[in-house]
């Protein structure tokens, strides 16, 4: 499946809003996952809160021109101002708290406790510095365990004049003169220490620490990740030299801290948060800072809890939370009266409608609901009003419907009283006839009816048209019929044979016809005549689809003997004989089997019939001529019935 044609006809539909939102949030995350400035974030950041706001804008107008003329609109728009506009908005506020509450707390708490271990050593180095030469040694044994308990593996470096002093190895090269490293972070060959100096005269004493990743989390115990990362990917040093900016390695008798020391979650809402401050970096060596670090705290809000448990904390940031809610409760208060607002002019509206339906169940047509305004509402009212008027008519519609529905199933009970009870019995003979109206009644007709000296007269019919009216002519072709049968039989009296002759009394039924009927009324009309004794089929086919006779797996198609009963005074028709052996079968059937159309406008045809005939002609005939209707349905796909549908099948044995 391509995909291709289908985002391209969707980015074409868009405007330039949302593709705007689609293409600075995809550089914002981007540039969340990349060492990216922090001024390049913001600034991306903006962009994406600005293109949202303009699709948002956009939208809104949108839905305010079409969506609310609709009551249901209306109605989604007052639970939503009134429901669940309050749900988001303290959501809303209780994640922003959350989140800025736990993000800052975190971090003060963190440079809290990294300034004042800046300031033991700090303090160290400023009373190192006014001592004697003579006393170093003993003043930093005295000071060593004291700084040991805030920072690892504490050193120190005594200089006269920039030559050391003490101790007699240096630990580290001494730093030129006038170096002073702002915010007690340095980098030395591409290592981080912490870094304090204090000087009196000629004297200068230097203290460093390195900074691990232990001594990070150390400072806020518990509370997660602390790390100092680069704003930059790199820096470079005079000379085009790169410095990167890392922590030193465990130091040897260190715990090794775990792998990750953000806290598991305690719940499906403790979310976890990154937030960091700027301090300034210095190159060691270098006489001023040349960049900034930034203090990381990766941590979750529940262990921000379990570390305010622990330690004193600055409620000034309350107050911004005070002010935020404060205009989320303005905001409350408008949506509320918005929603109450939409609610009272729907249900106003319904109310009259309802008092409108009262009036009507009561017999008064004539109420009328005032109309009021150019929305939907207006124009359920005035359809009220409408219908008020057409109340009245559409009731006496309704009954007339209902005597003709009923006229209709006496017509259908009498129809079916018309069509033979059961076939006759004959020694070499068997009969099977099916009939399925389109409609209440049907226009097809057929009829099979046993005269003297083991003959039966069989007829098949299809009368012009359908409903009603082809009926009445099918009832009228039936009576004639048997009348004309019943006066042939009558001559011959009882003792003779009865000469019937298919050609003339289907020649004195279409005079008949002619004479009592429209001229646009006729029908199609097979009849034949059936000597069980010697098996000979005699019939006249008066323009009715060719009968099929089944011999021996071969198909042969009957003569037709003349044109349609009824349309002409004075049609002549002709006669034909056939011998039936043993195992013919013969099928006649009505247009309602062969012309249904498919999905495709294709016709079930003649040839197709015939295939699923031969399929079963090993069947009794009443699984032959089901075979063939449950074939017909399934080639139209529907249960309804596109004309009348009429099977006669008689098989000699």
């Amino acid at each position: 499946m391509d995909w291709k044609p289908r985002v391209r006809r969707l980015w074409r539909r868009l405007g330039w809003p949302e593709k705007s939102v689609l293409l600075l949030g995809a550089l914002y995350w981007a540039a969340e996952r990349t060492p990216t400035s922090t001024g390049s974030r913001l600034l991306l950041l903006a962009g994406l809160i600005a293109a949202a706001g303009a699709a948002s804008l956009k939208w809104l107008r949108r839905f305010l021109r079409r969506g609310i003329w609709s009551l249901r609109s209306r109605l989604l728009v007052a639970y939503l101002f009134i429901a669940v506009v309050p749900v988001l908005l303290m959501a809303a506020f209780a994640m922003a708290s959350a989140w800025v509450l736990a993000g800052q707390i975190s971090v003060h708490l963190v440079s809290m406790e990294f300034n004042r271990r800046l300031t033991v050593m700090q303090r160290a180095a400023e009373s190192l510095a006014g001592i004697p030469s003579g006393w170093y040694r003993e003043a930093w044994q005295r000071v060593l365990p004291l700084l040991a308990r805030d920072v690892p593996r504490p050193m120190v470096l005594v200089t006269r004049n920039g030559t050391p002093v003490f101790p007699e190895t240096p630990p580290f090269p001494p730093p030129p003169e006038g170096w002073r490293p702002q915010g007690g972070i340095a980098i030395r060959d591409g290592i981080l220490y912490l870094c304090t100096r204090a000087s009196k005269g000629p004297i200068a004493v230097t203290l460093a620490a390195p900074i691990t990743r232990s001594f990070l989390l150390s400072l806020a115990p518990g509370l997660g990740e602390v790390a100092i990362l680069e704003f930059a990917s790199r820096r470079r040093a005079p000379g085009g030299r790169t410095t990167h900016m890392q922590l030193h390695i465990p130091l040897p008798g260190e715990r090794p801290p775990p792998s990750s020391a953000v806290p598991p979650p305690k719940n499906r809402f403790d979310f976890e948060f990154k937030q960091g401050t700027s301090v300034p970096v210095t190159r060691w060596g270098a006489p001023s800072p040349d960049g900034e670090g930034l203090l990381s705290v990766h941590s979750r809000f529940s262990a921000v809890l379990d570390v305010l448990s622990r330690e004193k904390t600055n409620t000034g940031v309350l107050i911004l939370l005070y002010v935020i809610a404060t205009v989320f409760l303005i905001v409350e208060v408008v949506s509320l009266l918005i929603g109450v607002s939409l609610t009272r002019a729907i249900t106003g509206a319904f109310q009259s409608l309802y008092q409108g339906t009262q009036r009507v169940s009561a017999g008064d047509f004539s109420h009328r609901v005032q109309v009021r305004g150019g929305d939907q509402l207006a124009e359920v009212a005035a359809s009220f009003n409408k219908m008020t008027e057409e109340i009245e008519r559409l009731l006496g519609v309704a009954k007339e419907k209902e005597r003709m529905q009923a006229e209709l199933e006496i017509a259908r009970e009498v129809q079916r009283q018309l069509y033979p009870k059961s076939a006759p019995r004959l020694a070499r003979l068997e009969l099977c006839a099916v009939c399925k109206p389109a409609r209440m009644v049907s226009g097809d007709y057929y009829d099979y009816q046993q005269v003297a000296d083991g003959r039966i007269l069989v007829a098949m019919g299809d009368v012009a048209g359908k409903g009603i009216s082809a009926a009445l002519l099918m009832a009228t072709l039936q009576s004639s019929l048997r009348a004309q049968v019943r006066s042939t039989v009558d001559r011959a009296g009882p003792r003779g044979r009865t000469g019937i002759s298919t050609s003339e009394l289907v020649a004195r039924l279409n005079e008949q016809l002619y004479a009592d009927t429209s001229p646009e009324k006729y029908a199609t009309f097979f009849f034949s005549l059936y000597d069980d004794a010697g098996g000979t089929l005699t019939y006249t086919n008066a323009g009715h689809l060719p009968p099929l006779l089944f011999r021996r797996g071969a198909v042969i198609e009957l003569d037709v003997n003349g044109m349609v009963v009824g349309a002409f005074p004075f049609a002549q028709y002709g006669e034909s004989r056939l011998e039936l052996e043993p195992g013919d079968l013969l099928l006649a059937y009505t247009d309602g089997v062969t012309e249904p159309e498919n999905e495709y406008g294709e016709m079930f045809g003649d040839r197709r019939l015939r295939e699923v005939v031969l399929r079963h002609l090993e069947e009794d005939l009443d699984g032959i001529v089901g075979r063939v209707m449950r074939a017909v349905e399934e080639w139209t796909g529907s249960p309804e019935l596109q004309d009348d549908m009429t099977i006669l099948a008689a098989r000699r044995s």
